[in-house]
This record gives C-alpha cells, sequence and structure tokens, in this order.
C-alpha cells in the first residue's frame, strides 16, 4: 500500500511561481510511475504531468513550458514546479503513483492506483 501525502500549495499572484511537493512511503518509489493532476471547481480531474522510473516526463499541453516534474528517489519525493502562473492553474493539485509499466495513456486516471489528499492552488488575477 503506498500512501501519498502532497504539501507546498497557497495562494500566489500571477506570473508567480509555487512548488508543491508529494511524500510518499510504502512501496517500492523508484519503480512508481508519478504524476500531479489537477481539478478546478465544477471541472473534471486533468492530466498535468508525469515522470517515469526512468525520469522520462510527459507535460499537458497547457502547462508545458511553465511547469517542471521532477522526483527524488533518495526522499521518495515528487515535486511540481510551478511557473508563471495564471488564474486558470488555480485547482487542487493531486498527486498519483502508479505500477512501473501500464497500458494506459499517462493522462488517464484509470493508470493510477493511489491518490493523495490534494493540496489547494490558488492564483490571483
Amino acid at each position: 500500500q503506498v500512501q501519498l501525502v502532497e504539501s507546498g500549495g497557497g495562494l500566489v499572484q500571477a506570473g508567480g511561481s509555487l512548488r508543491v511537493s508529494c511524500a510518499a512511503s510504502g512501496g517500492t518509489f523508484s519503480d512508481n510511475f508519478m504524476a500531479w493532476f489537477r481539478q478546478a471547481p465544477e471541472k473534471e480531474r486533468e492530466f498535468v504531468a508525469s515522470i517515469s522510473w526512468s525520469m522520462d516526463s510527459v507535460y499537458a499541453d497547457r502547462v508545458k513550458g511553465r511547469f517542471t516534474i521532477s522526483r527524488d528517489n533518495a526522499k521518495n519525493t515528487v515535486y511540481l514546479q510551478m511557473n508563471s502562473l495564471k488564474p486558470e492553474d488555480t485547482a487542487v493539485y493531486y498527486c498519483a503513483a502508479g505500477r512501473k509499466y501500464g497500458s494506459r495513456r499517462v493522462s488517464d486516471p484509470l493508470r493510477y492506483n493511489y491518490w493523495g489528499q490534494g493540496t489547494q492552488v490558488t492564483v490571483s488575477s
């Protein structure tokens, strides 16, 4: 069983930066496929970024060039560095963990077996 705990959310002005973290416990973190999703009020959960055990990363078009996902296997932690934030980035950000290999797309929430409780990110205009 993998437990995920996000932290680092908060309020930031448009154009600012924020880094959210996700600490994992249980299982073998270095084998996990990790991702960030987000969900704004009255909207569906959407894919933000993913990173594989081999450090390959994938980004949603909306955040490409502004967000960077990374992982520190020694600390069992995955990060999402968010720069040039926009009001439309406001959402609850969720960390997700999946198996090392999977048949579903990395942007498919069903690929992931474990989810954190989420951390709120609010970008003011």
